[in-house]
């Protein structure tokens, strides 16, 4: 006589089953729309300046780039409550109520008559987004058991690599071929076919509604979080960390997680489980996501931007040149996965940093206009290799050592760390490349332009030059041919400082990676009244 293991339990052998990879299907859907839709609405912002304009003047970048902020923010705000809500309402129906939210959200943005319409849709989005992605982690660790985490961490990763480099060329295409408003309807097929996908092939689980809401947690950290996020947002575009916008919704926001700091010890179920720091290695691997989320996806982000301001490629080409870097992933991310699920962790992220470490000093000394674009390439590609070595490790070393009850509330904990790294990272070098520009000797006649303040550098000129405003500038400023390349000189030198400080932070993130798990430890993923039921014959 044999007993079968409940329904939804992880049997924790090493196959992974086809019942596992079509639970690793739906969540890689709802990681896809999540991810994409940041780095496709991002290629819009300069059509919304224009379709969305109520006046015959384009709206400042500052009110459309609210679009990506609210989301953002809405993202941020979220997240904390992912855990709890997991375990009141059961992960597969708040699962497909945050796909639903999210495809709603989509519908309702693609029909907006202005800029302060698709701001407010964008937070209904970020509401159901927010939730996809930590709920996902949850779901899959929770199907795949310690055996198979690795190899199953490694599918969630392929949509949190290809979203940026996707993002651009599937924008591009859109806009270029339809209009705007398909940036957003391209997640309604993908949210329905989602829906149906999860209702079928994700298990029934068992939601513990005993746990109560931390209504002080949420008071405190959910705005806490989204105050800080937005104050460091905020950096770019006032180009300094000392504007009194930054500092003030900083602090606030710094002096609201603090409180929640001090009271989380209080309450038996917290809003955001600080005890599971506890844990020695999801403490490590968060210092480590930090550190590395900081640097990769600042980094990233100007990559597609140095191809088109420093060589003048169209967002599609851009996105094109970029993508050897999600093939270099790609390949290693498997194997990666199928090692962690054997060897510690630790004697596999040092090997996939070094290949980020010697692809981020290649482009670093590649930025020069005149450097073939098979020097460039062949630097994103070990880049690619090396981080499809690195980051879904990370996570599955962080989460492997849980109990099942535990892995929604440290999921929650890896997403909040990696979107205020992420933003972090994006802001500061986002900054270093701002300040570069800056460098140089104001263009005689340039700060007589209406809404330029201060008059324009000669990179600054050029990282215009290719689009027909900057070229109007250029022919209305006397700029000569020799002038403009010297202008992109100093523009890719700015780019290069800017790859030179995310070299110096992967650097310092090596400290903390040599505490990684070198010895095979325990996992303990599954609860004891998660156990299967031994087999009897």
């Amino acid at each position: 006589m044999s007993t079968s293991p409940p329904e939804g339990a992880a049997v924790d052998d090493d196959r992974i089953t086809a019942d596992i990879l079509k639970i690793a299907g739906v969540v890689v859907l709802g990681a896809i729309m999540s991810i994409l839709d940041v780095t496709v609405v991002n290629v819009a912002l300069p059509t919304f300046q224009t379709e969305l304009s109520s006046t015959d003047e384009p709206l400042k970048y500052a009110t459309v780039a609210w679009t990506a902020t609210a989301y953002m923010l809405a993202l941020a705000a979220v997240i904390p409550l992912t855990g709890w809500a997991a375990d009141r309402f059961g992960t597969k129906r708040l699962y497909m109520a945050a796909i639903g939210l999210f495809t709603l959200g989509s519908v309702l943005c693609a029909t907006a008559w202005n800029i302060e319409a698709l701001i407010g849709f964008r937070v209904l989005q970020g509401l159901g987004g927010g939730m996809l992605m930590p709920l996902g982690m949850t779901i899959l660790t929770r199907a795949a058991g310690p055996h198979r985490m690795g190899r199953l961490m490694a599918i969630l990763g392929i949509p949190m690599l290809l979203g940026p480099i996707m993002g651009p060329i599937l924008g591009g295409v859109l806009i270029d071929s339809a209009s705007w408003h398909w940036v957003f309807l391209i997640n309604v097929p993908i949210g329905i076919v989602g829906l149906v996908y999860a209702s079928r092939v994700l298990p029934k689980d068992a939601p513990e509604p005993s746990e109560s809401l931390d209504r002080v947690g949420l008071l405190l950290m959910s705005p806490g979080l989204a105050l800080l996020l937005y104050g460091i947002s905020s950096i770019p575009g006032e180009g300094t960390a000392l504007a009194a916008k930054v500092i003030v919704s900083a602090v606030i926001g710094l002096a609201l997680i603090a409180a929640f700091v001090v009271w989380s010890f209080k309450p038996k179920h917290p809003l955001l489980d600080l005890r599971l720091l506890g844990n020695r290695n999801l403490r490590v691997s968060l210092i480590v996501m930090f550190l590395f989320a900081s640097a990769f996806f600042g980094a990233l982000l100007l990559v597609p931007t140095y191809f088109q301001q420093v060589r003048g490629e169209s967002v599609l080409m851009a996105g094109l040149l970029v993508a050897p870097q999600g093939i270099g992933a790609m390949l290693t991310m498997p194997i990666a996965g199928a090692l962690v699920d054997r060897i510690p962790v630790g004697r596999i992220v040092p090997f996939g940093f070094l290949g980020i470490l010697v692809g981020m000093l290649g482009l670093a000394q590649s930025t020069d206009p005149g450097t073939p674009y098979w020097h460039i390439i062949g630097w994103l590609f070990v880049m690619g290799l090396g981080m499809g070595g690195t980051m879904m490790p990370i996570f599955t070393s962080a989460l492997k050592t849980l109990t099942s009850h535990e892995v929604a509330r440290g999921s929650t904990l890896l997403n909040v760390v990696q979107q205020v790294a992420s933003a972090s990272g994006i802001a500061v070098i986002s900054v270093v490349l701002t300040n570069g520009m800056q460098r140089g000797s104001v263009i005689p006649g340039s700060d007589k332009i209406p809404n330029v303040d201060g008059g324009l550098t000669p990179a600054q000129l050029a990282s215009q030059s290719h689009t027909d405003q900057g070229g109007q500038l250029v022919q209305m400023l006397g700029v000569t041919p020799a002038q403009l390349q010297d202008g992109f000189s100093d523009l890719a030198h700015a780019f290069a400082q800017s790859y030179w400080v995310a070299f110096a932070v992967l650097v310092v993130t090596l400290i903390p990676v040599a505490f990684l798990p070198r010895k095979k430890e325990p996992a303990h993923l599954l609860d004891d009244q998660d156990q299967p039921p031994a087999m009897m014959h």
